[in-house]
């Protein structure tokens, strides 16, 4: 793997990233505190997260701010933005972290599960706080995707909205990450010239807290096989904080490189999904 994690001075610089406590999210966390970050960490628990604050603060003597978000709830995506905003901070970057895969069921508002927490609070996070992002530019949006993307051959509007499906859960986890890039890729058009560029992330197959639900024995022998937590984070700490990507948006990166994603990432398909999450969230803007 690429050793593409800048090291950029982010003094001053503001972020906020889901799921920050376990993982990818922990990793990134810390390789950007270190660099002079100031952080909110957006996670379902304090308990949880408390570990991840103290080791940063005893890393760096800069305490991250807690911000308590369960993404399945777009009622709490609403108060965990609003937290957010409340504080009168700008925002640079914006990294949607968090995510479930391998698992079966439905979120709290009514959508399939990897998919209402992997897209739908994010996209709602995201335009909650795309107003403070736009005030903060230059600003970035780095959303974690996967490779898995390419093994999903478009969105079934109908069965997003219903419990997973299948019984691994791993082709819902699939539309899902679609559904990451064809966000990103919608998102960078309609924020054109704002000064806020849009990212989406493949981490690598990475050894971390959203392969939980995978049944046992079938995750630990997976797990063999993927990095570590460390380097998985290495391509969503590039496409923050690297100045070289400042005029780059809406792309692909897997290895802190951009690459072409499947060919079922369509504008039109984008732009079908941002209509339908609209409508989804409208009740929460």
């Amino acid at each position: 793997m690429t050793d593409g994690v800048s090291r950029t001075d982010m003094t001053g610089r503001v972020v906020l990233i889901t799921g920050a406590n376990t993982g990818i999210g922990r990793a990134t966390a810390m390789q950007l505190a270190e660099q002079g970050a100031e952080l909110y960490l957006a996670c379902r628990t304090a308990e949880r997260t408390r570990p991840v604050v103290e080791e940063i603060t005893e890393a760096t003597g800069r305490k991250p701010h807690y911000l308590q978000l369960d993404l399945g709830d777009l009622e709490s995506v609403r108060e965990c933005a609003q937290t957010f905003l409340a504080e009168r901070k700008p925002l640079h970057v914006l990294l949607n972290n968090a995510g479930v895969g391998g698992r079966r069921g439905s979120t709290a508002s009514g959508f399939e599960l990897a998919f209402g927490i992997n897209h739908v609070g994010h996209f709602l996070l995201t335009e909650l706080l795309r107003d403070k992002l736009v005030e903060s530019a230059p600003a970035r949006v780095v959303t974690v995707a996967s490779t898995v993307h390419f093994n999903a051959r478009g969105i079934d509007f109908e069965a997003v909205r219903k419990p997973t499906a299948s019984r691994t859960g791993l082709p819902e986890y699939a539309v899902s990450k679609l559904a990451n890039v064809l966000f990103t890729q919608e998102l960078a058009r309609r924020l054109e010239g704002t000064g806020v560029t849009t990212y989406a992330v493949h981490p690598g197959a990475v050894a971390s807290d959203v392969w939980r639900g995978v049944p046992w024995p079938i995750r630990p022998l997976i797990k063999l096989f993927m990095r570590s937590t460390e380097e998985g984070a290495a391509t969503s700490v590039y496409c923050a904080t690297a100045p070289e990507l400042a005029t780059e948006t809406g792309g692909y990166y897997d290895d802190c490189a951009a690459k072409e994603p499947s060919k079922y990432a369509t504008r039109e398909l984008a732009a079908e999904l941002w209509r339908r999450s609209e409508e989804w969230v409208a009740d929460y803007r």
